[in-house]
C-alpha cells in the first residue's frame, strides 16, 4: 500500500537536517539516520520507499569525480613489504592506514593527510596544507600517536610515497614501536580503506566548496568530527567509528 504524500511531508525536514552535516550522504545511511523518526511518527517506509521519495523530490545526491596524483613512488628510499595481505585487524589501534588526497578551494589545490584506524574506521589524525612535505604527514602521525589509548603492537600501512618512506617518518614509527607496511607498487586496492575514507570526506562532505584555505580548514575539522561521531557505517553494523572505538575500549577495561 502506497504511503500518502501528506504523511511523508516531515521527511524532507529530517533529510535536510542530516544533509547539513553530510551533504552527500547516500540513501542507505540516510535511511538509518532518520529511521528513529519514522518509527516515532509511525510512518511505514522502507529504504526503497525512501529512495523513491528522494528521487521524486529531487533530493538524490550527485557524485563529483576528478583526479590529481598524490603518490610518487619512483624514488631511491627504502620501501617496506605489505604486512596486511593475510591480516584482518581485530581491535582498535592495531592497524593504522594513511594516505594523502587533494582538496580544492578557490585559492588552488591543497593536500589533506589522514591516518585512520583500520578496525573502527575512526580518523585519528589529519592535517591540511598547501604542500605534501614529510613534515606535514609526520604531524598527522604524531596526532594519531598522541590520541592512542593502547600500548599493544601496531602496524602502519601506506602507499610507497616518498613522504612515508622518508627517514623522518620512519624514525617516528620506529620510536613508537609501530611496524611499517606498504603497498606493492602503485596499487590503490592494497590501501583500499584509506582511499575509501578519502572518497567519503570529499564526496559526502563537499570539501571542494570553499573559497579559501582557512574556510577549508574549518570544514575539514567539522567534517571529520561528523564522520567520526555521527556517520553510520555498513561495515560497522551501522554504528559510528567513535562508537566502535569506545565499545572495544570498554570491553578491554572489563576483560
Amino acid at each position: 500500500m502506497e504511503v500518502k504524500r501528506e504523511t511523508l511531508s516531515p521527511i524532507k525536514e529530517w533529510v535536510m537536517y542530516w544533509r547539513q552535516y553530510m551533504p552527500q550522504v547516500g540513501t542507505r545511511k540516510l535511511y538509518q539516520l532518520i529511521k528513529p523518526k519514522l518509527v516515532e511518527h509511525d510512518i511505514k517506509l522502507g529504504r526503497d520507499g525512501l529512495f523513491t521519495y528522494l528521487r521524486r523530490e529531487g533530493l538524490l545526491v550527485k557524485t563529483k569525480k576528478s583526479y590529481i596524483k598524490t603518490t610518487f613512488s619512483k624514488h631511491w628510499m627504502k620501501k617496506h613489504p605489505n604486512l596486511l595481505k593475510d591480516k584482518t585487524p581485530t581491535k582498535p589501534e592495531e592497524v593504522f592506514v594513511s594516505d594523502i588526497t587533494y582538496v580544492q578551494s578557490n585559492e588552488g589545490v591543497h593536500y589533506l593527510s589522514l591516518v585512520t584506524d583500520a578496525f573502527s574506521r575512526k580518523i585519528v589524525g589529519y592535517h591540511l596544507s598547501n604542500e605534501m612535505k614529510a613534515t606535514d604527514v609526520v604531524k598527522v602521525l604524531n596526532m594519531a600517536i598522541t590520541n592512542r589509548h593502547y600500548e599493544h603492537d601496531a602496524i602502519h600501512h601506506s602507499d610507497r610515497g616518498l613522504q612515508y618512506c622518508s627517514a623522518l617518518y620512519q624514525s617516528v614509527l620506529e620510536t613508537n614501536k609501530i611496524r611499517p607496511s606498504m603497498t606493492d607498487g602503485y596499487d590503490c586496492y592494497q590501501n583500499a580503506l584509506a582511499e575509501r575514507i578519502n572518497g567519503i570526506l570529499k564526496q559526502e562532505f563537499l570539501l571542494y566548496q570553499c573559497n579559501t584555505l582557512d574556510e577549508l580548514q574549518i570544514l575539514v575539522r567539522e567534517s571529520i568530527s561528523t564522520y567520526n561521531e555521527m556517520r553510520p557505517h555498513l561495515s560497522l553494523d551501522m554504528k559510528t567509528p567513535k562508537e566502535v572505538h569506545i565499545i572495544k575500549s570498554q570491553q578491554k577495561m572489563l576483560a
